[in-house]
């Protein structure tokens, strides 16, 4: 009687932890689809693993909480931060649609994923049921527990589990890898080409103005003032992610002219007086 009344209360402590936890849970949850960059929303879906992963542990799962942090907030969600940072994925990207009715698609499946995690809550609201002590004492800990049923009840559902991911890693490999049909050509091939199609044959000029800024999103300048759009990546470019400095660069040079000329004059009606 008493180990069933301790399963179903909750002490102060757990249940501060709770509502703490659980309301900056569901703040990351909402800011993950709220947020306009990748970057962040990718970060706050990262900080709600890891308090699911305070949750598994809290409750005696160890083997899910650290699963929990190493393989999903661990592994693929920094996976996915690298790749974010070294594709530069940002707001000015296009959001139109490439699916079409993709977002009601995915709005449907958030409610009936949602209806099934209410009904889910509720029938272990509403009925009894075991708690995790006894199934954990039944093989000595819960890591012992979690083994002796993958690799006795549910051996063969764990095998093919591990079967379709291997089939699925290998067919991601065979899709993605292109054979070469061709020689490649070298680099005298590839200049003749050039040539041939009248392309920019000599080297690109550097990015930068003037020697002052030497970042690759600011286009160099040509002798009228004119930015020249080859000392950039057209990749930037079609992002809008360059910096037109021509104008403050010519104001800056017109200063430095009249300056010159106004320091030329001093110097000219200095030599005059003295003679």
């Amino acid at each position: 009687m008493t180990a069933d009344l301790a399963a179903h209360t909750t002490s102060g402590g757990e249940a501060f932890q709770f509502w703490v936890l659980g309301t900056v849970a569901v703040i990351g949850a909402l800011c993950t689809i709220l947020m306009k960059k990748a970057m962040h929303s990718a970060l706050c879906l990262a900080g709600t693993m890891i308090i699911l992963a305070v949750f598994y542990l809290a409750n005696g799962a160890y083997f899910l909480g650290i699963v929990q942090i190493v393989v999903y907030t661990g592994a693929i969600m920094m996976l996915f931060l690298f790749i974010v940072m070294l594709v530069g994925v940002t707001a000015a990207d296009s959001l139109k649609e490439t699916i079409k009715g993709q977002r009601w698609w995915a709005a449907a499946c958030g409610l009936g994923f949602g209806v099934l995690l209410i009904a889910g809550i509720g029938q272990a609201s509403l009925t009894e049921f075991n708690g995790l002590g006894a199934a954990n004492g039944a093989y000595g800990g819960n890591v012992e527990g979690l083994a002796a049923l993958i690799f006795t009840k549910y051996v063969f559902a764990f095998e093919i589990t591990g079967a379709l991911l291997i089939t699925a890693a290998v067919g991601a490999m065979v899709l993605t890898h292109r054979e070469r049909t061709e020689k490649a050509r070298t680099q005298r091939e590839l200049s003749e080409q050039r040539v041939r199609e009248g392309k920019h044959v000599p080297p690109l000029p550097a990015p930068g103005v003037y020697a002052r800024h030497n970042a690759v999103d600011v286009p160099g300048l040509l002798p009228d003032g004119t930015p020249a759009e080859l000392t950039v990546m057209q990749t930037l470019r079609k992002r809008g992610q360059i910096r037109d400095v021509s104008t403050e660069a010519l104001a800056d040079l017109k200063a430095l002219e009249q300056r010159s000329e106004e320091r030329l004059g001093r110097d000219r009606d200095e030599e005059e007086a003295t003679r």
